[in-house]
């Protein structure tokens, strides 16, 4: 990583399809850091992290909970083929039939729910899956191709239960927005904590925003999180972008694959861009020896 950038500073902009009558007030960009994407790691096997091809981590492959998106249709023994306790992020409503398995990829559409009535409030559809498994540490990896329309693509973890509410966002990303084309996010939240956790009396996040020379839309790329009790280290790649000290995510956490509107990335439907498609080539993770 080198070239750090320490502020561009942009507080109102036109972005694709979406109109000033919106009244959305784009934050001001802060990156905290650029990527060398020179960095990239050639893979040489499957067994290990990309990061990791030598494997210096003693890293375990878990194929059971893998999956290579290989079959004809959503694993449901691995997955829920849609989020059985979201409906969405108004307006976006998430629908199964915008997830489909296709050339051994999982493909993530929108409003291919043909004319199926949508609750008030929503008036288009996404896609979601969720994992039936949960898991708490190791090394989380998937190879993804985010979509090039004003949707965000998400690879994220997290954990909703009656004293913990925490998440980990491998990779939140809208690049299909000019606004965001060579923006890299990188967010792990707390929005609820048990009360005997003092230091956590509210929401709060620790979120950094990389500056990557390259629109993450154009190809495919490989996210990584590699989650220890001591840490939490973000790869693009391959390349270690972010590592941050675990105070709070000690919870076993569910994985999410989802394309999602979100007006806090300017990501907002477009109907003269509906033709979008967010691929996952496939999902593995391993377990420290």
């Amino acid at each position: 990583m080198k070239y750090k950038i320490i502020l561009i500073s942009l507080s109102l902009f036109l972005l694709n399809g979406i109109s000033v009558a919106q009244n959305l007030t784009i934050p001001p960009k802060n990156y905290v850091d650029s990527v060398d994407v020179k960095q990239a790691i050639e893979r040489a096997n499957d067994k290990y992290p990309l990061s990791d091809q030598r494997n210096h981590g003693k890293w375990k492959f878990l194929q059971k909970f893998s999956d290579e998106f290989d079959g004809k249709e959503i694993n449901e023994n691995l997955w829920h083929p849609n989020n059985p306790k979201w409906k969405g992020r108004q307006p976006t409503y998430f629908h199964g039939s915008n997830v489909s398995l296709e050339g051994g990829e999982a493909v993530f559409r929108v409003n291919k729910h043909g004319d199926d009535a949508l609750p008030e409030g929503y008036t288009h559809t996404s896609g979601f899956i969720k994992s039936k498994n949960k898991f708490l540490y190791g090394y989380f990896e998937a190879e993804m191709k985010l979509m090039d329309a004003p949707w965000v693509s998400g690879f994220w973890m997290t954990n909703v239960s009656k004293d913990w509410w925490t998440e980990i966002d491998i990779c939140e990303n809208a690049p299909g927005v000019t606004y965001n084309r060579n923006d890299l996010n990188s967010n792990i939240h707390v929005f609820k904590a048990p009360k005997d956790k003092g230091d956590v009396k509210k929401h709060f996040s620790r979120t950094k925003k990389f500056f990557i020379p390259t629109e993450l839309q154009n190809d495919y790329h490989v996210w990584g999180l590699e989650w220890t009790a001591e840490y939490i280290r973000f790869y693009i790649d391959g390349i270690l972008f972010r590592e941050a000290e675990n105070t709070h995510w000690h919870q076993p956490l569910e994985i999410n694959f989802n394309n999602e509107s979100n007006k806090w990335f300017g990501a907002l439907p477009d109907d003269e861009r509906l033709d979008g498609e967010f691929h996952v080539k496939y999902f593995r993770v391993w377990e420290a020896k």
